[in-house]
């Protein structure tokens, strides 16, 4: 067997048990909770209806919250993917880049200024947030000489997110109704989601999984260095612009709908690469379909540790994901 053979042979069977590890997921999501649920009890709810008074609670309650789970996942974790390879910087996320932080920003303000007060409302102003945010890291690091290099990039969403974070607790230490308010949020977490926000979440999704595909093949030519792209025939700075609406887009409205859940947007590219390699066209959808694992694995976890209360996603993605990430560390899996 040639190694390109080899090599599809890997990617398609770990894409394969990437789709299948997600249904299993899914269907976890759907029967853990407070209440187990046995599983043909979820699929009498799902394909006939029934089910009762577990059938209503799968329906109404656990449906939305895995299919808010499921898109929040692929979000973040689609626009890890192309912070990594946008800045040529292994450990950058949307939270290094500030792009989180100007979502919480959004939502900060809008708790305070606005009058906001649900979920659905969060979504328009964290994404306001988040695109200003990607606005203005761009165009500081395009100023002066070499314009928006991976370094310069990276010094801005630092600058920046220090900057936000500055805004997002100075209003907070006067706004005492808003602080208790914004910090439910801030944990991330995909409890008590609804239909409305999953309905408001998956047009963004789909327009940012357009324009992170369009860039793949941009991104590994980036992966060789900007000099070989434009050999090569690519854009870079078309790339970086594309890729770059892309991820906030995804991170906006992931961000809006769950909170800033952190470390899936920084070890599921690490992840995705270290099973199918470093080409897009195959990170990416891996990526995209590992993130909604981790997110809804952790939400389950954090269902069941101390019952009948719940950890909130945001603090168990953590805890799940770091031994993903030194392990792959501690076998020098990660790309340089």
């Amino acid at each position: 067997m040639s190694a390109r053979r080899a090599l599809a042979v890997r990617r398609t069977g770990w894409t394969a048990a990437a789709v299948v590890a997600l249904l299993v997921a899914v269907l976890l999501s759907l029967a853990v909770g407070a209440r187990s649920i046995a599983p043909s009890v979820v699929f009498d709810a799902l394909l006939h209806g029934g089910g009762g008074a577990d059938g209503e609670v799968i329906r109404e309650m656990r449906v939305p919250r895995t299919l808010v789970g499921v898109m929040v996942g692929a979000a973040l974790a689609l626009a890890g993917v192309v912070a990594q390879g946008v800045t040529r910087n292994p450990i950058a996320d949307p939270g290094i880049l500030g792009i989180s932080q100007g979502a919480s920003v959004g939502v900060v303000l809008a708790i305070t200024f606005a009058g906001v007060h649900t979920l659905t409302g969060y979504v328009w102003f964290a994404f306001a947030g988040a695109a200003i945010t990607s606005v203005a890291v761009y165009a500081i690091a395009a100023r002066g000489r070499g314009g928006a290099t991976p370094v310069k990039l990276a010094l801005a969403g630092a600058a920046l997110n220090a900057l936000l974070a500055a805004v997002t607790s100075g209003v907070l230490a006067t706004q005492a109704a808003a602080l208790d308010e914004y910090r439910f949020w801030q944990i991330g977490s995909i409890a008590g989601r609804d239909a409305a926000l999953a309905g408001q979440v998956w047009p963004f999704l789909l327009v940012g999984i357009v324009l992170v595909a369009m860039v793949a093949r941009g991104l590994d030519a980036l992966a060789l260095g900007e000099d070989v792209a434009r050999g090569l025939g690519q854009k870079v700075a078309t790339v970086r612009i594309v890729g770059g609406i892309g991820a906030t887009i995804l991170t906006g409205v992931a961000v809006a709908a769950a909170g800033p859940i952190a470390f899936i947007g920084l070890a599921v590219p690490h992840i995705a690469r270290a099973l199918v390699g470093g080409d897009h066209r195959w990170v990416l959808p891996v990526a995209a379909l590992v993130g909604p694992v981790l997110l809804l694995v952790a939400d389950v976890v954090g269902r069941v540790v101390f019952p009948p209360g719940e950890v909130p996603a945001g603090v168990t993605t953590a805890l799940l994901g770091v031994p993903f990430l030194v392990t792959l560390v501690r076998r020098k899996a990660v790309p340089a």
